[in-house]
């Protein structure tokens, strides 16, 4: 029997009878399957930009050529509209569409009000306990990390009832100091009630009134030769300034979800930063299922109102969505996740100041964490089999081995070793050579004497030599390795020479083989680089922590002597006011200005001076 020939969709036939009021239109392929729903302020011309000349996403292209017709579904208004496209994503499950698949609910941390010693406990359900609730929090890992915080800093219990209530001693939390022990009365209810006070305005954002707070009993009870308490409200200090460092934050109120996508060959990754009270509580990544590129807008069209139309609560939903690019339609979202949720609901693409911070956050997580997801998909033993296919290797190599220089103006300087083989890294074999006898400064010196310290080594104790050595440097750094290889009379290893390219951006390395002038042709999303960044970035690393420590050692005056601006009393109010030297260090430059006596660009140049070293 004869096939029977496929039928094309006449676009203009349908085009020129379609109606020009809001609706949803339904996309099937020619066996009748659903291949999108999409909703429309103006039916007609929504649809006619699917067959319009203009140069569309791939993913567009894909499905205009499976179209074999259309059917629509006319609403009284674009909200309307809106409502019905997501009731059908969420029955028909369009594979063009952007399908969600975590439909838990989200958890939070509740507080007891109705015992004489309250507890702080992990909750994910309904709200139907007396007390207070916090969130929601991106995850239960988010939820966990806060819990362990506030056991540690305010020591308010987590234990159940039955165990509460049946205590004779204090258990293993009170021991290791993460509890007051309420349950015996080894502190009274009074000052009980006070550490959960702190932790209730702790979660809703006010760290900086508690810390200001906690410093002054700290020097009340110093001046009172109270120490141990002074010691006590001291820790509590520096864990919550800890805390404060962590967030974009702190002190100020604003509840947001931020969201940073990224879209890649290969996948999609959204990431939802969560404000609440201020303060950054935690994100989490999405990746939706899509059958071909898309591009950023066209993901979040599609994610933000189904995310908030199908599976929030009204707990759930913040009063700002932020997204790196203007949504179309953003207007009828805001009004009916606002009739929904009874609550004034705005939707920002065009921001600054601290909703530009926390975009920027979030896009970066976005932009990780679809790298991590791609690294873990690509099977480690097809990416060695891509770099045989690179650099024309006549078998696929087992085993690499790179090599990284680092110190700060010719001062310590340390040289990396770092092992992969075709199952990743082999941490356990990394190796680290302090560089002495050389010029300071001097890399290709510094270069030549780890790898003769490596390889005479390894030859005198009969080890393993690696297949190719991977030398992260240009011209200079490679002559000094052939000129090595020659010596110890290891020429049949490979040596691979990684020069940035010519704007320094990742993708644009250029990859040199032995003594070839000309660079190796590797695209940019090719398996093989990856591998070769991934070796790279990780022998940088080890590298540069190598180097710090090193230099760390060395020094033994405080880091803040030197520095323009900064005399004694700055040093002595720096120190008191975050509770000692490393806190110091580890300070934002926000965090420094609010320093007493240290101004904004004072506190740049004490960030530049402790970072730059």
């Amino acid at each position: 029997m004869a096939k029977a020939p496929e039928m094309t969709f006449d676009s203009l036939s349908f085009l020129s009878t379609l109606t020009s009021h809001p609706g949803v239109y339904r996309m099937y392929s020619q066996d009748e399957k659903i291949l999108y729903v999409g909703k429309a302020k103006n039916l007609k011309k929504r649809v006619s930009s699917y067959f319009s000349s203009k140069e569309h996403s791939a993913k567009t292209q894909a499905l205009v050529a499976r179209i074999s017709h259309i059917e629509t579904t006319v609403t009284s208004s674009e909200i309307e509209a809106l409502l019905l496209e997501q009731t059908q994503i969420k029955k028909l499950r369009p594979p063009f569409n952007i399908l969600m698949r975590d439909d838990k609910s989200y958890p939070y941390i509740f507080i007891s009000d109705h015992q004489e010693y309250p507890r702080l406990v992990f909750h994910r359900g309904s709200q139907k306990a007396k007390g207070r609730y916090f969130g929601p929090y991106p995850s239960s890992g988010a939820v966990r990390e806060s819990l362990d915080l506030l056991q540690r800093v305010f020591k308010v219990r987590q234990c159940e009832e039955s165990f509460f209530s049946n205590r004779t001693r204090p258990c293993l939390q009170a021991q290791i100091d993460r509890c007051s022990a309420p349950c015996v009365g080894a502190i009274s209810p009074e000052s009980y009630q006070r550490q959960v006070d702190l932790a209730i305005r702790f979660l809703q954002g006010k760290n900086t009134e508690i810390i200001g707070e906690l410093v002054q009993k700290m020097e009340a009870a110093s001046e009172a030769l109270s120490f141990e308490e002074a010691a006590t409200l001291r820790d509590q200090v520096i864990a919550l300034r800890r805390v404060n460092e962590q967030q974009f934050v702190s002190g100020e109120q604003g509840e947001a979800d931020v969201f940073g996508v990224q879209c890649a060959p290969g996948g999609i990754c959204l990431h939802r930063l969560m404000v609440r009270g201020g303060r950054v509580i935690g994100g989490k990544n999405y990746f939706p299922k899509v059958q071909c590129e898309v591009l950023e807008e066209e993901v979040l069209e599609e994610f933000i109102p189904q995310f908030y139309l199908s599976r929030l609560g009204s707990g759930d939903v913040p009063k700002e969505i932020v997204l790196p690019c203007t949504l179309e339609g953003a207007d009828a979202l805001q009004d009916i996740l606002s009739e929904k949720f009874d609550k004034k609901v705005r939707i920002h693409a065009n921001v600054r100041t601290l909703r530009a911070g926390w975009l920027k956050i979030a896009q970066v997580n976005a932009e990780q964490s679809l790298q991590s997801l791609l690294a873990s998909k690509e099977n480690s033993y097809q990416r060695f089999v891509a770099l045989q296919e690179a650099l024309s290797l006549d078998d696929i190599p087992r085993r690499l081995e790179c090599f990284d220089i680092s110190h700060t103006l010719g001062e310590e300087t340390v040289a990396s070793c770092v092992v992969f083989d075709r199952n990743g890294p082999l941490r356990s074999e990394y190796r680290r050579f302090n560089i002495q006898g050389i010029t300071p400064g001097d890399d290709y010196a510094a270069m030549e004497q780890a790898l003769t310290r490596r390889y005479s080594k390894v030859l005198a104790n009969d080890g393993v030599l690696p297949d190719i050595i991977v030398i992260d440097g240009g011209k200079g750094q490679m002559t000094q390795a052939l000129r090595v290889r020659e010596e110890l009379q290891i020429n049949g290893i490979t040596l691979l020479g990684v020069a940035k390219g010519p704007t320094r951006k990742a993708g644009l390395e250029q990859l040199f083989l032995n003594h070839d002038k000309v660079p190796v042709p590797v695209a940019s999303d090719s398996p093989a680089l990856h591998l070769i960044q991934y070796i790279r970035d990780e022998s940088h690393r080890f590298a540069i922590a190598g180097h710090r420590s090193r230099r760390a050692k060395k020094r033994k005056t405080s880091p803040l002597e030197g520095i323009s601006g900064v005399g004694p009393k700055k040093r002595r109010d720096l120190i008191n006011h975050f509770g000692g030297l490393q806190e110091v260090t580890r300070a934002s430059e926000a965090e420094l200005a609010k320093t007493p006596g240290i101004s904004a660009s004072l506190a740049e140049v004490i960030y530049d001076a402790l970072h730059s070293k």
